[in-house]
Formats: structure tokens, C-alpha cells, sequence
């Protein structure tokens, strides 16, 4: 993986305007499938070990693989020490355990519904902070795509549903949102100066070092079972979600406007309930598929770029 420390594309408000190669777009295809599945993933996980542990391993087992990919890379400079770790304890400190606090204890439907405001919280914060311009299209297009994922996840909302939530899971749910959201834009800026794979590997083990004294004081008083199932759930979170997801969607941010990379992550939803339908025994009828037709009508218009007219300013 190459290191493009001196072209912050997506830095710039022009990038909107640059056309989504066909590898880019398969990319973000990619990475919807791969986090698509994490929330079932993780809730196969909870069965049989809390909360902080899982998260724990999941790192512990991305980690080894994260530190291979720094051969060769320049090491980060000690400026640059406070903000990536405070950049890891927010993703992983409060994103990922708020999230996996939240999957334990919402149902599938809700929290596939409240993940999914992690791309309109992720295209607020670009325009913020990046100045990234945004279309009324693209605007359009996202909440077109995110009323489809509250239509996908309302056919399985029912009476189960609602006994599977408890009070404070959906609000672990936002907060993991707006966390997670700003760590992805933050991290533009990050890795536009040190690197992808530095600012993503070094966020990754000082947020580990921040979760660990809690994880071990929740596996200290908290009896649980180390499975093969729950072993295999934070492999692949730690692996395919973690490690490999991490970097491609990096790496989709340094070529792809905030706005339009976030709002293919409305399909992320529609794998993962696909997949609950396999593993829980969700429902998907007709609903799903109205949902999902909506869902692909907002993304056809929020992937909708603007040709730079003669004399642009931008």
C-alpha cells in the first residue's frame, strides 16, 4: 500500500466534482459487505462473552496484522503522538465499545436503523471540518437512501423487536455514531499528513491500551464463556472489519468526497439484515425489497457528480 502523503484529495471542495471510478465504487461495495455483517457478527459474539472482552480480542487480534503493514513506512513523528491517540481512544475508546454496548442491547431492526445515521453524521462533519462542497442532489440522495433503510428495518420491528432494546441501548448506538463518524473524517487530515497505514495502526494500538484496563476489569468480574463461535466472531471483526475495512476505507476517503464514499454505507444495512435473515431468522418479504429499491434510488442520486462548468470558481 503506497503512501500519497502530499495529495489530500479529498481535502479539497473539487473533489466532489471528479467522477467515482469503477474501482472505487467496488471498493465501497466491498467494504458495505464486509461492515455489513459486523452487528450480527457481533451479536453471535455476545452470546457467550460481554461486551469490553469482545471488543478487547477483536483488537488484540488486528493488531499483529496492523503492525506488519508499518515496515517500510516512515515512522510517526512525536508531534504527531497526542492527536493520533486521542484520535484511537475516541474510535475505539468510545466508537467501537459504545457500539458494541449498543448491539447488546438493541434488536437487530433498531440498531441497523441507528448505525445507519453514521454516513449523514459523516458528510455533516466533512462539511465542517473538511469544507467539502455537497449537492442538493447528493443531499437528496442520502436521506432518500436512509428512509429505505428505516423502511428495511421496520419489517422485523415488531413486538421482538422492542423487547430486544433496553433504555440506554439506542443511545449507546448514537453516540457510537457521532464518534465513529468523526474518526473517519478526522482521520482524513491525519493521513493526508503521516499516512494511512501509520495513522490507522498507531489509533489503533493507543486505542487498544485505553480499553484494555476495562476490559480486564470486566473480565475479572463477569463469568463468561470463550467459544469457538465467539472466537470466530472477533477474528473476523478484528480481521476483515478492523484491519482490512479500516484501511480500504481510508484509502476510499483519500480519492472519494466524504459525501458520496458515506452514502454507498447506506447499503451496509441491507447485507446485514440479509444476514440476520440467515443467522436470527429475520424477515425479508416485499418490504425489504420496496426498502432496498429505495435505498438504491438514493444512492444513484447521491453518487451523482457535477461536471465543473468553463470558469468555475472551484
Amino acid at each position: 500500500m503506497s503512501q500519497i502523503a502530499n495529495e489530500p484529495a479529498s481535502l479539497s471542495p473539487v473533489a466532489v466534482s471528479r467522477p467515482v471510478s469503477l474501482g472505487n465504487f467496488g471498493a465501497m461495495l466491498l467494504l458495505a459487505l464486509v461492515w455489513g455483517l459486523s452487528i450480527s457478527v457481533t451479536k453471535l459474539g455476545l452470546i457467550t462473552m460481554p461486551p469490553l472482552t469482545l471488543t478487547a480480542i477483536r483488537f488484540a487480534v488486528a493488531i499483529p496484522f496492523m503492525m506488519l503493514l508499518l515496515i517500510g513506512k516512515e515512522p510517526l513523528p512525536w508531534k504527531a503522538l497526542p492527536a493520533v491517540a486521542s484520535l484511537g481512544v475516541l474510535g475505539i475508546g468510545v466508537g467501537q465499545v459504545a457500539q458494541t454496548f449498543g448491539v447488546a442491547g438493541t434488536s437487530a431492526s433498531i440498531g441497523t436503523i441507528l448505525s445507519a445515521t453514521i454516513p449523514l453524521f459523516i458528510v455533516l462533519f466533512a462539511m465542517i471540518r473538511l469544507k467539502q462542497a455537497v449537492s442538493i442532489s447528493q443531499i437528496v440522495g442520502v436521506v432518500a437512501a436512509f428512509a429505505g433503510i428505516v423502511v428495511v428495518a421496520s419489517e422485523n420491528a415488531g413486538d421482538a423487536g422492542v423487547a430486544g432494546t433496553t433504555a440506554l441501548g439506542p443511545i449507546w448506538m448514537l453516540v457510537s455514531a457521532l464518534a465513529v463518524a468523526f474518526y473517519y473524517v478526522w482521520s482524513v487530515e491525519l493521513t493526508n499528513r503521516y499516512g494511512t497505514v501509520v495513522v490507522a495502526t498507531w489509533s489503533t494500538v493507543f486505542g487498544f491500551v485505553a480499553l484494555v484496563p476495562w476490559a480486564g476489569w470486566e473480565a475479572h468480574h463477569t463469568s463468561f464463556e470463550l467459544t469457538g463461535q465467539a472466537l470466530g466472531a472477533a477474528a473476523y471483526l478484528g480481521l476483515a472489519v478492523t484491519a482490512a475495512g479500516l484501511f480500504l476505507w481510508l484509502r476510499i476517503l483519500r480519492d472519494v468526497p466524504a459525501s458520496i464514499a458515506a452514502s454507498v454505507q447506506y447499503l451496509q444495512p441491507v447485507f446485514g439484515i440479509a444476514a440476520s435473515a440467515i443467522m436470527f431468522g429475520d424477515k425479508i418479504g416485499p418490504q425489504f425489497l420496496a426498502g432496498v429499491a429505495l435505498i438504491l434510488a438514493g444512492l444513484a442520486m447521491a453518487l451523482r457528480v457535477r461536471s465543473p462548468k468553463q470558469g468555475d470558481a472551484s
